[in-house]
């Protein structure tokens, strides 16, 4: 390289010899150049991006988790009380069992609505932490219960706190994961129903060997409010109410934190409630159709969590037999539910035909019960244990749900919406199982086969909609966008954190809805 000086006293230029082999830079290779370091760049922040994932994945995760199976076992614990003597010791007589199954859910209705407002309007993670609390102490005092009077007020309460659980999990959700990661990570925290399903067999298995003065199905209950009790108290000074009031995040990863999951819903979550929001939430034809959804499948869950120990008793078990046998069917849920939801982050369009899955093994659990004859215990058994399944498909429609809905108002209203016809078909459910046809049930079994096939027939309605939609807002804008192509963390994030929009599925045309 040469150095000469110039005439007019400015700095010297610096010149490259024309050595041999040495070349100019070109055009071409200066372009190479961006590009090379325009991909280093690429890798640079999809690591980053993966660092903060597992990040919320092992401080928000466990305690969603760990929250859902306590609600499981808190829920279910009726059910596993019933084989336990608080039939007897209550004085319980003809339906009276099955109206405190289908009561929780009065609690349940009453307070959807009220949570979907309170959700948006204070702290979500503060308004699901007191729900935790108040529930503990409410099922604390069902082992103070002596009557039916005193199980209704006493379960209907139950349901109004727990019922903050599901929807405000399914909010958080949405405001720590990207559309493309809900379904596996409502699958993560939904396994808490099968983890509880599994411990509430055995610890009703050992707290029945407790010899006291006090019956054992009180003392299940004692147990559980205490653990759940110290559980909330965990959750309310732990569980982040938002990215940015994150304590394990720094200050630029609860910026990127929040705006990650938005990247292609435009929909941040805000304290107020807008009321065109619900409107639109109210007329919008997948509401309704994924409520019925979810509305029709509760029939046959009314009947499997609240009368599943009941359905093995009745195929000839002891009590302590049928608390043990119980834990298959859990296990049956858990397989479900990790390989469905697993499925579903894998393989594109593929959510509603994953549920119809699961829908369809339950079918053939129940036709094996019914149809067996009672000597083949243990064929029927294993229907018992296969109608488990269907549990599986319901992160994956709260999934949905998560995904296709936005706008923060509308997506609380909405899942308000769906936890009423929840409700709706949990109260039902139980009254199908008739106490006089014991040990056949051929009412809960024939109503549950039923609403099964109904929900299926309703998801494929839905699945056709949806995908109608996609194709009539590509051919309104002239280009095809494919919802579930990789998502790339990219830079102008920042721009929609200042704008900070709330916009809805409809009034963001480019938005394209999960499958």
């Amino acid at each position: 390289m040469t150095v000469s000086a110039t005439s007019d006293g400015k700095d010297p230029e610096y010149t490259l010899p024309s050595e041999k082999g040495a070349k100019t830079p070109s055009v071409h290779h200066a372009s190479k150049i961006d590009s090379i370091t325009a991909s280093e760049d690429l890798q640079v922040r999809e690591a980053e991006e993966k660092s903060l994932l597992r990040k919320i994945d092992w401080n928000i995760l466990p305690l969603l988790t760990l929250s859902y199976l306590l609600q499981f076992l808190d829920k279910t614990s009726l059910g596993n009380t019933g084989v336990m003597g608080i039939i007897t010791d209550t004085k319980l007589v003809g339906q009276e069992f099955s109206w405190l199954s289908s009561v929780f859910y009065f609690g349940y209705l009453a307070a959807s609505y009220p949570l979907s407002v309170a959700f948006v309007k204070y702290p979500l993670g503060k308004v699901l932490s007191i729900s935790v609390i108040a529930w503990a102490i409410i099922l604390g005092c069902h082992g103070a219960a002596n009557n039916f009077a005193g199980l209704v007020v006493l379960r209907i309460l139950l349901g109004a706190c727990e019922s903050a659980i599901s929807p405000g999990f399914s909010l958080m959700t949405g405001v720590w994961y990207k559309p493309s990661e809900h379904a596996s990570r409502h699958g993560i925290w939904f396994l808490g129903n099968s983890f509880g399903g599994l411990g509430g067999s055995l610890m009703a298995y050992g707290v029945n060997h407790i010899q006291s003065r006090l019956a054992t199905w009180r003392w299940l209950f004692i147990i559980l409010g205490i653990m759940t009790f110290l559980w909330g108290l965990v959750l309310l000074f732990f569980l982040p109410d938002t990215p940015l009031t994150a304590r394990f995040l720094n200050s630029e990863e609860k910026k990127l934190a929040e705006a990650r999951p938005q990247k292609k819903q435009y929909s941040f979550k805000n304290t107020k409630w807008e009321k065109a929001q619900f409107i639109e939430a109210m007329v919008d034809p997948k509401t309704w159709i994924i409520s019925l959804i979810i509305g029709v499948a509760s029939l046959a869950n009314g009947v499997v969590a609240n009368f599943g120990s009941l359905i093995i008793t009745s195929l000839g078990f002891d009590t302590l037999t049928t608390l043990l046998m119980n834990l298959p069917g859990s296990a049956v849920s858990f397989v479900a539910t990790i390989v469905l939801t697993g499925l579903a982050s894998r393989v594109r369009r593929s959510r509603i035909l994953l549920c119809i899955c699961s829908w369809l093994t339950a079918i053939l659990g129940l036709l094996l019960i019914r149809e067996l004859p009672t000597s083949n215990k243990y064929g029927r058994l294993v229907g018992a244990w296969l109608m488990n399944a269907f549990a599986a498909a319901f992160p994956l429609l709260l999934s949905l749900l998560a995904t296709n809905v936005t706008g923060f108002t509308k997506k609380a209203t909405v899942q308000a919406h769906f936890f009423i016809f929840y409700c709706a078909g949990n109260i039902a459910g139980p009254q199908l199982f008739i106490s006089k046809e014991k040990p056949r049930y051929l009412t809960a079994y024939n109503g549950c086969i039923g609403s099964l096939c109904a929900v299926t027939v309703l998801a494929i309605i839905l699945r056709f909609y949806l995908d109608w939609e996609n194709k009539r807002r590509d051919k309104e804008q002239g280009v095809y966008i494919d919802p579930e192509a990789k998502d790339i963390f990219e830079n102008d994030l920042d721009e929609m954190m200042l704008a900070r929009v709330n916009q809805t599925d409809w009034e963001n045309r480019s938005f394209r809805y999960y499958l």
